[in-house]
């Protein structure tokens, strides 16, 4: 690879933004595709968006013969709004799942280090940790503080951002005066039906250890499995 496509992809993995490095193995010719990139065109299109969700790099047949897809994704990422009970049981399962966790609530009752113990806490509020460490693609939200003036702020930011995926913690009726707030705040309608609410799989879950399960088993369906077509 020569330096500038190298520094390129060093910058692009910094930023947490996701590419493919396309090697031509007939030539050895390079280039790079980001995954917000125009790419509708290209006779790879398809199969970038589907490497650009697995994350799994290999070898595609191409006009010019065969090419090496190198992908480079960040690590998915979960932040969890609210340090309650459920959060407690949440931050392991996730961290073995694999992702990159962090917990944010400026409650100091709740965000205690005895309550999570070698855990990323952040005992703040979220719109000063999201300054620091912006939201993206490959982030996933869960709110479950039932404090609209902790949750909301996250949810819709997430929204905006485009969050794989964004769940929030509460009753449909909950959830409808959540939705009129985010209208009077001048989120767009378009965006609602990506949250996820009320929070999780449908598993029946009741303990904040079962809904904790339902929370991660939907947090990974949406990383893992494309959007299902619309009926």
């Amino acid at each position: 690879m020569d330096l500038p496509l190298l520094k390129e992809l060093n910058e692009d993995r910094a930023r947490r933004r996701a590419a493919i490095l396309v090697t031509h193995l007939s030539d050895g010719s390079q280039r790079l595709v980001r995954v917000d990139d125009d790419h509708a065109s290209d006779p790879l299109a398809e199969e970038f968006a589907r490497r650009f969700r697995s994350g799994k790099s290999g070898t595609v047949e191409t006009e010019q013969g065969d090419a090496f897809l190198t992908v480079f994704l960040p690590a998915p990422r979960l932040v969890i709004i609210g340090a309650v009970h459920i959060s407690q049981a949440l931050v392991p399962m996730a961290e073995i799942a694999g992702l990159d966790v962090t917990v944010i609530d400026p409650r100091t009752a709740f965000a205690s280090e005895e309550r999570f113990p070698g855990s990323s806490l952040r005992a703040e509020w979220p719109e000063d940790v999201l300054k620091e460490a912006p939201l993206d693609p490959y982030t996933a939200v869960a709110a479950v503080t039932h404090d609209p003036k902790i949750d909301d702020f996250p949810l819709m930011e997430a929204l905006n951002t485009g969050c794989f995926y964004v769940g929030a913690l509460g009753s449909r009726k909950t959830h409808g005066k959540r939705l009129e707030r985010f209208r009077e705040a001048g989120l767009d309608p378009a965006l609602f039906e990506r949250l996820d609410a009320p929070i999780g799989l449908d598993i029946g879950a009741a303990s904040p250890e079962e809904i904790a399960v339902a929370v991660l088993g939907a947090v990974i369906k949406a990383l893992r499995k494309p959007p299902e077509p619309a009926a």
